[in-house]
């Protein structure tokens, strides 16, 4: 049995900034990684927006860890020439009945302290946008756009020189709690077995995360929770978009609506949609896009892009958001320490959706003050 300090599961962004924190800290630090590379889940297949913490419930860990993580990943980016944009953000209204909702959006971002989210009457926007429908519109100059794998890239070389090492094809297929430390049965990329013990876990594992959980013998039940499915399908634009905004509708249950964003060569793309998925287990996505799908956003996207073209729709890529719930309830992170399930020396990660990527930063840094490391 090996003895190791510190235990990162998952090479998302979420597990890759926990274990540059950690490691610049001081810690002996192993990321265990089950695919071949950093990013291939959820990480990897999202609309690479840096929010601005608008949308969430105040207090929540989504509305202060968007807001502070915002900062810090436009300073990470401009300290390490991440490629990345502040090209702001429109949220529109299509009619007048929707103004409604535009203003408790506003409401809500002054509460989040987003600060800077102007209103706009319909032809304001469309000064800004010419080819945009649209009654009225908030305009958020903080939201922008990140190369992800740039940034999943760097976080991963910045802990690898502070002494971080990461093991690919590795998948946690056992854990117990023993006496003051934690053990892991991991089986390696050659079928290989082997346990380690370590005084710190984190499971920071994504779509996973509930499941490597439940492997934790003596971790009670009751604190992992029932991991729901929401596919998110995007599909692409074949011309060039007459945009340079992401154009945002209002949001809708379980997702923020069919947007326009844009990334770092001004290609555009839409999504995504909300697909719930009737599986058990994170190992049954099936990440293809139907591109029957193609109709619904049609319909969706021409209600503030009317010019919108038939057949200019590609079927591009999907993701999976780790939901907590069936998207009746708007449910926060959620981020246990041994303060909250009692077991010592283990942190899980549960839940950790949009805006997971513009958080990171602030994420990592909130794991680290939960396990000690300041």
């Amino acid at each position: 049995m090996d003895r190791v300090d510190c235990i990162v599961i998952g090479a998302g962004v979420i597990g890759l900034a926990i274990a540059r924190a950690m490691a610049m800290a001081g810690r002996d630090v192993i990321i265990i990684e089950a695919e071949n590379d950093i990013g291939s889940g959820t990480s990897s297949r999202n609309s690479e927006v840096v929010h601005a913490g608008i949308y969430y419930p105040p207090t929540s860990l989504k509305a202060r860890f968007c807001v502070e993580g915002r900062e810090r990943l436009y300073r990470y980016c401009e300290q390490h020439a991440i490629a990345h944009q502040r090209c702001g953000k429109l949220i529109v209204a299509t009619n007048s009945a929707q103004h409604a909702g535009l203003a408790r959006i506003a409401a809500r971002a002054q509460a989040n302290g987003v600060g800077e989210v102007q209103h706009l009457s319909g032809a304001e926007a469309q000064s800004m946008e010419p080819q945009l429908h649209c009654t009225a519109a908030l305009f958020s100059p903080s939201t922008g756009i990140i190369d992800s794998h740039g940034l999943m890239t760097q976080l991963l070389a910045d802990a690898e020189a502070a002494g971080a090492s990461i093991a690919f094809q590795s998948e946690v297929v056992a854990a117990r709690v023993g006496a003051g430390e934690l053990v892991l049965d991991v089986v390696t990329r050659d079928g290989e077995a082997l346990s380690l013990l370590a005084s710190l876990v984190i499971n920071a594992a994504g779509l996973a995360a509930p499941r490597i959980a439940r492997h934790f013998e003596g971790l009670p039940e009751h604190f992992v929770p029932t991991a729901f499915y929401s596919k998110g399908n995007y599909f692409s634009l074949a011309a060039k978009a007459p945009f340079s905004t992401l154009i945002y509708p209002l949001p809708e249950a379980g997702g923020l609506g069919v947007h326009l964003t844009l990334d770092m060569a001004g290609q555009a793309r839409f999504g995504p949609d909300v697909e719930w998925l009737d599986i058990a287990d994170d190992r049954e996505i099936d990440f293809s896009v139907d591109s029957h799908r193609a109709d619904g956003f049609y319909a969706s996207i021409r209600h503030y892009w009317p010019a919108l073209a038939d057949g200019t729709l590609q079927p591009s890529y999907a993701g999976v958001r780790p939901k907590l719930t069936n998207g009746k309830d708007d449910v926060d992170f959620c981020i246990q320490g041994p303060g909250t399930h009692g077991v010592s020396g283990l942190i899980n990660l549960f839940g950790i959706e949009s805006p997971g990527l513009t958080a990171s930063l602030a994420i990592a840094a909130h794991v680290c003050n939960l396990s000690g490391v300041v």
